[in-house]
C-alpha cells in the first residue's frame, strides 16, 4: 500500500486532479483505510482532497488556514487565488451555471444527454452518469454574444478570459464549443452556489439572455450525496 499511496499523492501534487475511473483514485474512494492515509499525508503540506460525487474527477486544494499564508500575498487574492479578476470570475459562475446547473439535474434523474428519461422504469437503479454522457456543452459565440458585453467585452472574453479559463482547468474549448474542464466541478462548491444562483439576481440575468435555470426543486436530491454502492460499482 505504501507505493501506491506514494503514487497517487504525487500524482496529484504534479497534476492537480485526476480521473474518477483512475485506478488509484476508485481504490481511495471505496476503501477506507487508503483515503484516511492519503488526507493524511495531504494534510501534513496543507492541502486537502477534493472529492464530489458528482464530478468526474477529483483534485487537491489548500486547506483553508493555508490560503492567506500562500496567496495573501498576491495582489489578486482579493478577487481569486488563481489570479482572475472579477470579469473572469464572474464569467467563470456564468459558465458553471449553464453548465453544472442542468448536468447536476440530468445525474439526480439519472438521465443522459440523449435520454428524456420516457418509459426508463429503472432510471433510479443507474449508476451515476459522469463526463460526456451527462455533461453538455456551450457555444462560445452565443456565450460571448449574451455576456461578453458585460464581462469586459467581447475581445476580452474570447481572447483572455476563456484562454485563461482553460488553461487553469475549468472549461475546455473545442470547435467553437465549450466544454466542462476537471476542475468546474470540484473545485466550486456546489451546495454553497447553486442555492445562490436558483434564487438569486443572476438566475433572472441567466433567463433574460435565453439561458434559465432548472428549477429549484430540481435539486433538492443533490443535497443528498449519492450512495457509496456507485463508487464501487464503478471501481
Amino acid at each position: 500500500m505504501e507505493h501506491e499511496l506514494r503514487t497517487l499523492t504525487a500524482r496529484l501534487l504534479a497534476g492537480r486532479w485526476l480521473p474518477r475511473s483512475d485506478a488509484l483514485v476508485r481504490r481511495a474512494l471505496v476503501d477506507e483505510t487508503f483515503r484516511n492515509e492519503l488526507e493524511r499525508r495531504l494534510g501534513e503540506v496543507g492541502l486537502r482532497l477534493l472529492d464530489n460525487p458528482y464530478a468526474a474527477h477529483v483534485a487537491v486544494a489548500l486547506q483553508a488556514d493555508m490560503a492567506e499564508p500562500v496567496f495573501g500575498a498576491g495582489r489578486e487574492y482579493a478577487a481569486s487565488n488563481m489570479g482572475l479578476t472579477r470579469d473572469e470570475v464572474a464569467l467563470l459562475v456564468v459558465i458553471w451555471s449553464l453548465i453544472v446547473l442542468p448536468k447536476r439535474e440530468r445525474q439526480v434523474s439519472r438521465q443522459e444527454l440523449v435520454d428524456d428519461g420516457q418509459g426508463d422504469m429503472f432510471g433510479a437503479e443507474k449508476p451515476m452518469p459522469h463526463g460526456s454522457a451527462v455533461s453538455g456543452g456551450l457555444s462560445e459565440a452565443s456565450l460571448i454574444a449574451d455576456f461578453g458585453p458585460v464581462l469586459g467585452g467581447k475581445t476580452k472574453v474570447r481572447n483572455f478570459a476563456l484562454g485563461k479559463l482553460a488553461r487553469l482547468g475549468f472549461i475546455e474549448r473545442r470547435n467553437g464549443v465549450i466544454g466542462e474542464g476537471p476542475l468546474l466541478d470540484v473545485a466550486l462548491d456546489y451546495r454553497l452556489m447553486a442555492d445562490r444562483i436558483i434564487h438569486g439576481t443572476l438566475s433572472e440575468v441567466l433567463a433574460a439572455a435565453g439561458h434559465p435555470v432548472p428549477e429549484a426543486n430540481a435539486f433538492e436530491l443533490a443535497d443528498t450525496l449519492p450512495d457509496a454502492d456507485d463508487e464501487e460499482e464503478q471501481a
